[in-house]
C-alpha cells in the first residue's frame, strides 16, 4: 500500500488538498456570519479582480473555458487511453488508475473553486437580510392592485423605445449592453451596499445554445463575468443585464436578483431599461395573478397596449420552440438539483416568489397610499 502511494503521490496529494478544502467547505457553510464575512472580505474582491482580468480581452471568456473544457476531456480520455494500451502488460492498471483519478481531481478541483467563490454566497447575508424588505404572504387583491401598477407603467413607457414596423421592441442589443454599468447608479443612493462600478455585461456566441438550456443569462464566478444571451427577445436583455449585475453584487438567490432588475432598471432613467423592468415585473406578477385568478388576470391583460402585447407574444414565440426539448428539461432539472442542494427548498419555483417582494414594496403606491 505504500509503495502504491508513493508512485501516486503527487495525485493522492491533490486528491487529499481537494477533500480537505470540501470538508472546510461543508463544515462551515451552514454559519451565516462566517460565510458573510468571508464572501465580504475574500470572495467577492477576489471575484472583482478575476472580473477586471476577464474584461481585458473583447470575448466571454467563460465561453472560451467551456469550450476549451469540451474539447480538453476527449483529448485528454483519448490520449490517456493510448497511453494505457501503449503500456507495459504490468503497468497498464497503474496508468489506468491515473487516467481516472487525474479526471477526478480536475473535476473535484473545479467544483472546489466554485463551492468557494460561489457557493458561499448562498449562506451570507442577502438583499432581503441588508435591506430589511422581505417577502411576504401577500392577497389576491393586493397582487392584482401591484399587476395593475405595473401594466399602467408599461403603458407609459411602451413608447419610448424604438420600435419596428411590426411595433415590437427594437433597441439594439449593443446599445443595451453599453448603457448597463449605469442600472444600479440611482438606486445604490438608495442602497448603499450596492454601489460597484460595473462593467458591461458581454454577449455570449454561442447564445442559442443558452436559449436550448433555458438561460437568458449567467454570471460565472471563475472569471468574474456577466454573460447575457442575446438570441432572445431584446426587451428582456436590459432587465437579464440588471439581474447579472446583481449577481456580481454578490447575491446569489435568484428571487433578489429578479427583483433587484426590476428596481434598478425602473430607477436608473433609462428608457429602454425602465420599459424592460416594468415588463419583467408585469410577466412574474401576471403570471401569479392568472393562477390565482384568470379573470382578474383577463381584465389587466386586456388593458395592456398591443405593443406591450406584441413583445409578450414574440417572447412566448420565441420559448415555444425550446419549451419540450429533452435538453431543456434535462438542464432544468440540474439546475433544480443545484439550487435545492445550495439551502434553495423551492429549486427553480424560487424565480415566482420575487412576486411576494414586489408586491410589499410596490403595494403603497399600487393602492395609493
Amino acid at each position: 500500500m505504500k509503495a502504491f502511494f508513493l508512485r501516486h503521490k503527487k495525485i493522492h496529494l491533490w486528491l487529499a488538498a481537494e477533500l480537505l478544502l470540501l470538508g472546510a467547505y461543508a463544515a462551515v457553510r451552514g454559519n451565516g456570519a462566517w460565510m458573510t464575512a468571508l464572501t465580504q472580505s475574500v470572495s467577492i474582491p477576489f471575484r472583482h479582480g478575476l472580473g477586471e482580468l476577464s474584461a481585458h480581452v473583447p470575448f466571454c471568456a467563460m465561453e472560451a473555458l467551456c469550450a476549451l473544457l469540451a474539447a480538453f476531456v476527449p483529448a485528454y480520455l483519448l490520449l490517456g487511453g493510448l497511453a494505457v494500451f501503449r503500456a507495459e502488460k504490468g503497468r497498464r492498471r497503474s496508468r489506468l488508475y491515473s487516467l481516472l483519478l487525474g479526471a477526478a481531481c480536475t473535476g473535484l478541483s473545479v467544483w472546489c473553486a466554485f463551492c468557494w467563490l460561489w457557493g458561499v454566497q448562498y449562506a451570507a447575508d442577502g438583499f432581503q437580510a441588508k435591506s430589511g424588505i422581505t417577502a411576504q404572504a401577500v392577497s389576491v387583491e393586493e397582487l392584482e392592485a401591484v399587476t395593475r401598477y405595473f401594466a399602467d407603467r408599461l403603458a407609459e413607457t411602451a413608447d419610448r423605445v424604438d420600435r419596428d414596423e411590426n411595433g415590437a421592441f427594437a433597441v439594439s442589443r449593443e446599445d443595451i449592453l453599453a448603457e448597463s454599468p449605469h442600472a444600479y447608479g440611482t438606486l445604490s443612493e438608495t442602497f448603499p451596499f450596492l454601489a460597484l462600478e460595473d462593467r458591461p455585461p458581454k454577449a455570449v456566441h454561442f447564445s442559442r445554445l443558452m436559449s436550448c438550456l433555458d438561460f437568458t443569462g449567467v454570471y460565472c464566478p471563475l472569471t468574474g463575468e456577466s454573460c447575457v444571451n442575446v438570441d432572445s427577445p431584446a426587451a428582456f436583455l436590459p432587465s437579464t443585464a440588471a439581474h447579472e449585475l446583481a449577481h456580481r453584487r454578490g447575491f446569489a438567490s435568484e428571487q433578489e436578483c429578479n427583483f433587484l432588475a426590476v428596481l434598478a432598471c425602473t430607477t436608473c432613467g433609462l428608457d429602454d431599461y425602465a420599459y424592460s423592468g416594468w415588463l419583467l415585473g408585469y410577466v412574474h406578477l401576471g403570471n401569479a395573478l392568472y393562477s390565482a385568478d384568470p379573470d382578474r388576470w383577463r381584465a389587466v391583460y386586456d388593458a395592456l397596449p398591443e405593443t406591450v402585447r406584441t413583445d409578450l407574444r414574440d417572447n412566448n414565440d420565441y420559448w415555444a420552440q425550446f419549451r419540450d426539448s429533452a435538453v431543456r428539461r434535462a438542464s432544468s432539472t440540474v439546475y433544480d438539483g443545484f439550487l435545492k442542494a445550495n439551502g434553495d427548498e423551492n429549486g427553480v419555483k424560487s424565480y415566482g416568489m420575487v412576486v411576494d417582494l414586489l408586491t410589499v414594496y410596490y403595494r403603497d403606491a399600487a393602492l395609493g397610499a
